[in-house]
């Protein structure tokens, strides 16, 4: 049987974590998987990448840590993502996800020049989208929710740029015919967010960011969520033989 695998590289915060759980359930609320079997994988915690042959699509989810430190964990995910995209295999990466998979694919991965970006921020489509599967039905701009530090300062070779915001160039990349990175969090709600300024308020002083500024501009995203469940059709319709363009 194949499945929908969550790759849980990290955990939240423990105020949201007790009030909304953890990445994972963000993820397959986001996601609306239906009748998809779907299980999780605890990474951070030792457990190994699923078999290819067993993976209806793979979606790997945020994570505190950063590509750069290197953990044995994260250089495991990496190594094996490679052959999920070769394998053409819908694949999903979220933040952490994005820059590990853009990194996999011989992209480069750093702290971003300006430092943090986080809140609701506004999303700029660039005109590759139009013969995106993921993104070709999606409006020139909407809102999205971030929260990074780090960043792909340089795409793999052959990846397609698909958006920006004002502060962050490579907003998301497909490589392949279905494999996605996203900065952004399309799984946050505006609570999750609004909590996440929270928590980083002290850092995020010192680090020149007005918090009331960014907490009084959070708003809804839901045209970035709904990108979860389009994501979701693309993996079942490809587990099914068929074209991931729907």
């Amino acid at each position: 049987m194949k499945y929908l695998y969550i790759l849980k590289i990290g955990t939240t915060f423990p105020s949201i974590l007790n009030r909304f759980g953890d990445f994972d359930k963000w993820t397959i609320s986001s996601l609306n998987p239906g009748s998809m079997p779907v299980r999780v994988v605890d990474i951070e915690h030792g457990s190994e990448p699923p078999p290819l042959e067993k993976c209806l699509g793979v979606v790997i989810t945020g994570s505190h840590d950063m590509v750069t430190d290197n953990l044995p964990w994260s250089l495991r995910v990496e190594k094996w993502l490679p052959s999920l995209v070769r394998a053409e295999i819908p694949l999903l990466g979220i933040c952490y996800g994005h820059q590990l998979l853009a990194r996999a694919m011989g992209g480069e991965v750093g702290y971003h020049p300006s430092g943090i970006e986080t809140g609701t921020v506004k999303l700029t489509l660039l005109s590759s989208c139009k013969e995106d599967p993921l993104f070709s039905s999606l409006p020139d701009n909407f809102l999205v929710h971030a929260d990074h530090s780090q960043t792909v300062t340089s795409l793999p070779p052959g990846a397609v740029g698909l958006a920006y915001t004002g502060r962050e160039a490579n907003h998301a990349f497909r490589i392949g015919p279905n494999a996605w990175g996203l900065q952004f969090h399309p799984e946050f709600t505006s609570e999750i967010m609004r909590m996440y300024i929270s928590e980083q308020a002290k850092n995020l002083h010192l680090a020149g960011l007005n918090v009331s500024d960014l907490l009084a501009g959070i708003r809804e995203t839901s045209i970035s969520r709904g990108i979860m469940e389009k994501f979701c059709l693309i993996a079942a319709r490809t587990g099914d033989g068929a074209s991931p363009e729907i």
